[in-house]
């Protein structure tokens, strides 16, 4: 788990897949020694979380490729026989954006726009305050480069 919106996927035992949440953007993690964002250790940390409540299975329903190489993935658990989109509780629970500037290839689009919707109204995680947002954090750190 490298941060709140990739996770990497053992497919056989010598085959690991990074895998990016499809549709949603999660704060930054520090990495390489770049400080991160706020929230960025409690989103990976409620992926992680997520993860561990389905003993670590998980169903990749892969959508795209990204360009440094990673599966770009609608994420499922399932825990105690009900189905689970990690993409949509991250959301929910206020620990990532929806993504807009990827919404087209986003298969429950509609689904995530009303998660984000609900942490936002309940102003839990990052909605709790008014923090940077992952593109802009990005974009800043790379203009201070």
């Amino acid at each position: 788990m490298s941060d709140g919106d990739t996770i990497t996927v053992r497919q056989t035992a010598n085959e690991k897949v990074k895998v990016r949440l499809a549709c949603i953007d999660a704060p930054e993690t520090s990495k390489k020694g770049q400080a991160g964002q706020e929230w960025g250790e409690e989103s990976t940390k409620n992926l992680q979380k997520l993860v561990n409540e389905a003993n670590n299975e998980v169903m990749v329903s892969i959508v795209d490729t990204d360009r440094y190489g990673r599966k770009v993935a609608e994420v499922f658990t399932s825990v105690n026989g009900g189905e689970k989109s990690l993409n949509e509780e991250q959301l929910t629970s206020g620990n990532a954006y929806l993504y807009r500037q990827y919404l087209k290839n986003c298969p429950n689009a509609e689904v995530f726009q009303r998660a984000e919707e609900i942490a936002a109204a309940k102003r839990i995680g990052v909605w709790s305050g008014n923090y940077e947002k992952p593109w802009d954090f990005r974009k800043r750190i790379k203009n201070q480069q």
